[in-house]
């Protein structure tokens, strides 16, 4: 049997298949953001945050049910560390006897209960971090296509590029379809998501490029066939150490970073397969060729020196 490393596996011939599913994730991502929309967190959209302490561990849906429903609009409730502690959200004005009022309809339902703090962020605020996460994540895919074309060639850049803007819609596609809280935990997520993904595609372009450089062989699909073969071991491996931290982070790491492990999964599965399926497969449609990279000779005269 042949070791992994050995065996050559035809990616490129399975492309149309890969960019049709790869189109089909992408329509249902946009479509779920233009739908459905995200559900922004208190770091975007303002509101008030109140921490209590339990002296035994409650029921959040009952927590939930309590504030909804005397009054309180959009209440998320999550456990903060400990079972006892627990964070509502109320994406609502700030009183400053929020809290007060919460702790005491809690008591009321039969609860022991203690306010440990209660906290504001503005509209304003939100909107502010809306807008420059936003603008930073732009500038970073900016950044990203600028040093990829210095270091490459610009059909280099195109194709990481838009590897990056499928991976990045894909996971922000995903929370908007199943409602899940997307909060600056998140946000710093997917700008993981695009540095892995980065790294991951410029392994597999420096492999292309160093196949084109030495090969003889002019066909492109095995070229790029051939150097996504010989980085296969090495992305599996990082890939799959990688996911078992962040399958550890989302069972242990408690509610505060659920949602921040799932985009880091989510991301790196994508960012694995976009690695291999778009940025790479997208080099055939944009016509990569050996003279891209290895500029024809100067025409000489008959002494050896170049012509003008």
């Amino acid at each position: 049997m042949k070791s992994l490393t050995n065996r050559q596996f035809d990616f490129m011939g399975r492309r149309q298949w890969a960019l049709i599913l790869s189109g089909i994730l992408l329509l249902i991502s946009i479509g779920a953001l233009i739908f459905q929309q995200l559900n922004l967190g208190l770091d975007f959209t303002g509101g008030t945050l109140v921490e209590v302490h339990y002296a035994t561990a409650p029921a959040l849906d009952s927590v939930r049910q309590t504030l909804e429903q005397n009054g309180f609009r959009d209440v998320s409730v999550q456990t903060f560390g400990a079972s006892t502690d627990v964070l509502i959200r109320l994406q609502q004005a700030f009183d400053t006897q929020v809290g007060n009022q919460v702790v005491t309809l809690l008591r009321d339902a039969g609860d022991s209960v203690d306010l440990v703090r209660a906290d504001f962020v503005g509209a304003q605020v939100g909107d502010q971090l809306r807008d420059q996460s936003g603008l930073g994540m732009l500038m970073a895919l900016g950044v990203v296509m600028l040093y990829v074309a210095f270091r490459f060639q610009y059909k280099f850049a195109v194709g990481a590029l838009l590897a990056l803007l499928h991976d990045v819609i894909i996971v922000i596609g995903v929370f908007a379809l199943f409602g899940l809280e997307f909060d600056l935990t998140v946000l710093a997520a997917i700008l993981a998501v695009i540095g892995y993904s980065l790294n991951d595609t410029i392994v597999v372009y420096d492999r292309v490029r160093e196949n084109i450089r030495i090969s003889q062989i002019t066909d492109m699909q095995q070229i790029i066939n051939e150097a996504i073969n010989a980085t296969l071991s090495r992305t599996l491996a990082t890939s799959g150490t990688t996911l078992l931290v962040l399958l550890a982070l989302l069972i242990l790491g408690g509610d505060m970073i659920e949602n921040f492990a799932i985009a880091l999964l989510i991301g790196i599965v994508v960012g694995t397969f976009s690695s291999i399926y778009i940025s790479s497969a997208l080099l055939i449609p944009l016509k990569l060729s050996r003279e891209d990279l290895i500029p024809a000779p100067k025409p000489q005269d008959e002494e050896g020196e170049e012509l003008p």
